[in-house]
């Protein structure tokens, strides 16, 4: 009760947007929809942060898509598609979080892929608690390269940073270009990621078969131990 009530006077709510766009390359089912283990691998990655965030929000890029996804989620889940994002400059992934940050309610977006079954709770609570008084919280690879999925991000900021980029003709070509544009950042090492989640599987996306794969042997091995 005390932490509820902290949340609501520090202004820490927080919103989750599950990406669930794109095509499935290699599959012949919708790939969230795909069983791993006797779940749906986009129930994995929502059971996860559910648990922490105060509104879950799935954004995808077709209503025929969103249909099939309400069918293995919870009837509290808000649905968005992208193409009602009405800046054509936007594309791909970015048009559908902006699809999702326009919905989104709360202060703070946590922003994952639906294909990251093994998002740890630990580093989406840290996330979120790192990003309290920043523009973003974002993990940061040794190349430099930003990690811009399980991150977590001011939701008025980001919109207001979009905006002013397109009224001022700059284009934002994805998440990493708006990551740059933002100002307050505050960057996370891998190192310190890797005290939270080892083996870095938060980060571990099933794109192919193949990965599909791997990750029914990295499940086992988790269910285990």
């Amino acid at each position: 009760m005390l932490y509820c009530f902290l949340r609501i006077m520090l202004d820490i709510s927080s919103s989750a947007v599950i990406l669930a766009g794109g095509n499935s390359k290699g599959f012949s089912d919708d790939k969230g929809a795909l069983l791993l283990g006797n779940k749906a691998l986009i129930r994995y990655v929502f059971d996860v942060v559910d648990a922490i965030v105060d509104e879950v929000i799935i954004a995808t890029d077709t209503q025929e898509r969103a249909d099939r996804y309400a069918k293995l989620l919870p009837k509290t889940v808000k649905f968005v598609i992208n193409s009602h994002v009405d800046q054509d400059t936007l594309q791909g992934s970015l048009k559908e979080a902006i699809a999702g940050f326009k919905a989104a309610k709360n202060k703070y977006t946590l922003l994952v892929s639906y294909d990251a079954p093994f998002i740890n709770e630990k580093l989406v609570q840290f996330l979120l608690d790192l990003a309290i008084g920043k523009t973003a919280a974002v993990v940061r690879t040794p190349d430099n390269n930003t990690e811009c999925l399980c991150a977590v991000y001011q939701t008025k900021v980001v919109l207001e940073t979009v905006n002013q980029a397109i009224m001022d003709n700059n284009e934002v070509a994805d998440l990493q270009g708006l990551v740059e544009k933002l100002r307050g950042v505050r960057y996370i090492s891998m190192s310190v990621i890797e005290q939270i989640d080892p083996m870095l599987q938060s980060f571990f996306t099933i794109n192919t078969p193949v990965d599909l794969k791997q990750a029914k042997s990295m499940l086992e091995r988790k269910q285990h131990h």
